[in-house]
């Protein structure tokens, strides 16, 4: 073990352990509460902080960021008790129709809602209001300091993990993946992809995830209430894959969106992605180890995908190549198929936004397969039966290594 591994494991062993018992004790005295609305929350924990103490091996940073996060959850969990006591009517509001983004990840999914987040009359949770969903210490208004502690927070981030914010945006006011909103709940695959934690994860596809989409409802009911009414609610996780039952079932009538793209490109981008998120929190990182997880994770969800392609109405099937090639194109299809019409004044926000940013501000990002442990023929092998059902093509470049983000022929 090398000296800097013996350093980081005495000061690991001098950091404050991570119970549930502990940790809920001081969310309670924090908030001056007696107890949960929901009596699960502890179970959940237990699940989680097992799998980091056990599997993730974590570094004193993680340590000292778990801890954080889960207090963070803990106290938004009573703060809705406490919200939800003072009005009642917060659990009334209707949730109509909201839009789900999901597919493959890297799939141009982070640049869609950031332009449909450009029409006013849209909501796309922010990832401020996704970390602290009330106001600190009871103030709002210009004097609500979310926005700044929030940057402040990614910030240091984007110094522990350089190289992030080229592959993925990360601003306080940037829209959000749901995926943040059901890690409130201590339920989510949030945390499996941060950490190496696969006993979390099979517990909890083993418990099933409609609790966790019932707690996504009453988590976008507090935000609505605090907004104006009459919004259409559109939200994006790849992970949501992983869940449509759950979605479905607590959401029956909600129009899903589906993005599609080249696997070989998708499973290099996530596993670098996994990589770059986990580095600042454990002590070991196996890229090996991340490039099967990551592979066989996302060929599980292609069959998702294909499973409910033709079974399942109110499914779009978008692909990479159109989004990016022709952007506003694809976003009057999706308008369409949800049954919306693209305002002027809509469509004149994204077309700025596009000057500003064509294709969103995608470049070129070369991730090897083989830097994973990867063989590229065997993962085209993997999900060549999703490239069939999706007419997905593989992705080209040309010479000098631009992407070609040509749409297909409508």
């Amino acid at each position: 073990m090398a000296a800097w591994q013996r350093q980081a494991v005495r000061a690991l062993q001098r950091v404050q352990p991570l119970r549930a018992h502990a940790l809920i004790e001081t969310a309670l005295r924090e908030l001056a509460r007696e107890r949960w609305s929901d009596p699960t929350v502890e179970v959940a924990l237990e699940q989680l902080l097992s799998a980091l103490q056990g599997q993730a091996q974590l570094s004193v940073f993680g340590h000292v960021a778990a801890r954080f996060d889960v207090l963070r959850c803990l106290r938004n969990l009573l703060r809705m008790d406490l919200a939800e006591e003072s009005d009642g009517s917060i659990l009334q509001r209707p949730i109509g129709r909201p839009i789900f983004i999901t597919g493959l990840p890297r799939s141009g999914s982070t640049f869609l809602h950031s332009l449909l987040a450009l029409d006013p009359r849209n909501a796309a949770p922010r990832s401020w209001q996704m970390l602290y969903p009330f106001p600190l210490h009871g103030r709002s208004g210009r004097s609500d300091p979310r926005r700044a502690r929030v940057a402040r927070q990614l910030a240091l981030f984007r110094l522990l993990a350089p190289g992030l914010s080229h592959m993925h945006l990360l601003s306080a006011d940037a829209p959000q993946e749901c995926t943040e909103i059901t890690g409130q709940t201590l339920r989510s695959l949030r945390f499996d992809t941060v950490y190496y934690i696969p006993a979390y994860r099979d517990w909890l596809d083993g418990q099933g995830h409609e609790p966790a989409y019932r707690f996504h409802r009453r988590f976008l009911q507090h935000l609505d209430a605090q907004g104006p009414p009459g919004r259409q609610w559109v939200l994006k996780s790849p992970d949501h894959v992983f869940a449509l039952d759950a979605l479905r079932k607590v959401y029956p009538d909600a129009p899903v969106v589906m993005l599609h793209r080249d696997p070989l490109k998708v499973i290099a981008s996530v596993a670098k992605l996994t990589e770059m998120l986990r580095r600042p929190f454990t002590l070991r990182l196996d890229c090996a180890q991340i490039g099967r997880e990551v592979c066989d994770r996302w060929a599980d969800g292609a069959a998702r995908m294909m499973a409910v392609s033709g079974a399942a109405e109110g499914i779009l099937h978008l692909h990479y190549a159109d989004l990016v090639g022709a952007p506003l194109h694809t976003v009057r299809r999706m308008y369409g198929h949800c049954g919306l019409t693209l305002s002027t004044e809509a469509e004149e926000r994204m077309r700025e936004s596009l000057r500003r940013a064509p294709h969103g501000g995608y470049g070129v990002h070369q991730h090897s397969l083989e830097a994973f442990g990867l063989d590229p023929l065997q993962v085209r092998e993997q999900f060549v039966r999703y490239m069939q059902a999706f007419d997905v093509q593989p992705e080209r470049t040309r010479p000098t290594g631009t992407p070609v983000f040509t749409a297909r022929p409508a």
